[in-house]
């Protein structure tokens, strides 16, 4: 199938496909006249990105774990003890970052409340 098609059944725009064959992330075939084509299979690897994106994943940590990604219904599992690995440490690594935003968050809210106590509720 042409990219148009894929993109179709896949609900996702011809230059997100594109992105991703740049990325590394799908390989289709190219015919004499340069056009891509892609397989069947094509359909469930895009699938497969769009929940690893969804889940906060960058496209190089994508590349390494979609090879050893199993669809379990819904929800993908990794087949690869190291891949396995790697999310954890990715989920670490995201907990983190929700730490110090939330800590920010606290911060920001209370340089807001003590500017509205000043001006009377006034602040902007």
């Amino acid at each position: 199938m042409f990219i148009g098609e894929l993109a179709r059944r896949t609900g996702v725009s011809t230059r997100s496909l594109r992105y991703y064959e740049e990325q590394g992330l799908l390989r289709p075939q190219r015919r004499a006249s340069g056009y891509r084509e892609f397989d069947e299979s094509d359909v469930a690897v895009v699938r497969r990105i769009r929940i690893l994106l969804a889940a906060g994943l960058n496209t190089d940590l994508i590349r390494e774990v979609l090879p050893c990604m199993a669809d379990e219904g819904a929800i993908l599992a990794p087949t690869c003890e190291e891949m396995a690995q790697d999310l954890r440490h990715e989920r670490e690594r995201m907990s983190s970052s929700i730490q110090g935003l939330q800590a920010a968050h606290a911060m920001l809210s209370s340089i807001i409340h003590a500017g509205e106590a000043i001006t009377g509720g006034r602040a902007a």
